[in-house]
């Protein structure tokens, strides 16, 4: 019996062709609607880290035994007016009002060890390079144990997501400590990476990264090593406007800085400008299509600080507790599971792993000894 023709095509070879084309569509809308192949809805994932912020003050707000002039807090009655209150969830809040009333209410946020939630680098040098490195790259180099300006010989996450073609020329970072271009290794990693008061020159320059590259290269009072978090925001911002990255990444330094700097008020208040540079960088990628509904936001810092007496103004791996850490997540695929109570424990190592899971990656499979993916955040399989 002949087989009946379509256009030239049998049946048989029809319904195969048309199988293929349903697949192909099917793909198309999964992806253009915003679910991966995977089943991930999570396209872009924004990082954000601030240096040096303890845990005591994100889950506590600000601390009333360090609100006094010994610790730099020349104003209390000020202080106290914008930072305290009597309940310890409204002055967190008081502190941070996007990640409580936003992220933890949506996302889960780890940390809070007074509730059987840890989190904590596992470097043995509790200070910034190696946390960073850390963080990037999943796993610890002990080689790597100053912060000196030498150049990271391992890959980190983002240049390994790089290297990838949906990635290409999709990734940036930015960071207000210059050594966050030799952490990821810049020259190596072949995609833009703006630390310091170094002005952008990658992608589009609209007027506005035209003005903020001039406030970088005059503004006084201020060193190569360590620009104003405000410039490196609004730098970063505008960048992420033009240029659309689908992986980000902020670091910001004041939290450290004020920290080292004995200025209690200061320190509390760049933690309340990180939070909300955070808010301003999630309301604008929720405006914008190739973001919304399909980026994950991931909050941390790179170590804690001591917990006691004048030891917040410090750390190291001789002062107790600056191993500590915290980090949040917020996203499509995160569970809105809030601030983790009873949770396993969770460290700086396997943050990299996660970033890659939720964009559908696997990192470990290329890096074995980097931490595993946090699952907790990842939708259940």
């Amino acid at each position: 019996m002949a087989r009946i023709r379509v256009a030239g095509v049998t049946c048989m070879r029809f319904s195969r062709w048309m199988t293929r084309i349903f697949a192909v569509a099917l793909f198309a809308v999964m992806v253009c609607g915003g679910v991966s192949a995977d089943g991930l809805k999570t396209q872009n994932v924004i990082f954000v880290m601030t240096d040096g912020l303890r845990w005591q003050e994100v889950f506590h707000g600000a601390d009333a035994a360090l609100i006094n002039k010994e610790n730099g807090v020349n104003d209390e009655a000020a202080f106290r007016k914008n930072f305290w209150r009597d309940d310890q969830s409204a002055r967190r809040e008081a502190a941070m009002p996007f990640l409580w009333d936003v992220v933890a209410k949506n996302g889960q946020i780890f940390g809070n060890r007074d509730l059987g939630s840890s989190a904590r680098v596992t470097n043995p040098y509790w200070f910034s390079y190696p946390g960073y490195s850390e963080t990037f790259c999943g796993f610890v180099d002990l080689a790597m144990n100053s912060n000196n300006l030498v150049e990271n010989p391992n890959e980190t996450v983002f240049e390994w997501l790089s290297k990838k073609p949906a990635y290409k020329n999709k990734v940036a970072a930015f960071g207000a400590w210059e050594a966050i271009t030799y952490i990821i290794n810049r020259d190596r990693a072949g995609f833009p990476v703006y630390s310091g008061l170094a002005p952008v020159t990658n992608g589009k320059i609209s007027p506005k990264q035209d003005l903020l590259n001039h406030l970088k290269a005059e503004t006084t009072g201020f060193t190569e090593e360590e620009s104003p978090d405000s410039i490196t925001f609004y730098s970063a911002l505008e960048y992420l406007k033009q240029n659309k990255p689908r992986v980000f990444y902020i670091s910001l330094g004041w939290t450290d800085e004020t920290a080292h700097a004995g200025r209690y008020d200061e320190y509390i208040k760049a933690a309340h400008l990180a939070d909300n540079y955070l808010r301003i960088l999630w309301e604008t990628v929720q405006s914008m299509p190739q973001y919304k509904g399909k980026t994950t936001l991931i909050f941390t810092c790179d170590h804690g600080r001591g917990a006691e007496g004048a030891d917040w103004r410090s750390h190291g791996s001789g002062i107790p507790g600056s191993n500590q850490n915290w980090m949040a997540f917020m996203g499509p695929d995160t569970p809105a599971l809030g601030e983790r109570k009873n949770a396993d424990e969770v460290s700086a190592n396997r943050i990299a792993a996660t970033l890659a899971a939720l964009l559908g990656e696997d990192y470990n499979a290329a890096v074995p000894k980097a931490g595993s993916p946090i699952k907790d955040v990842l939708p259940s399989r």
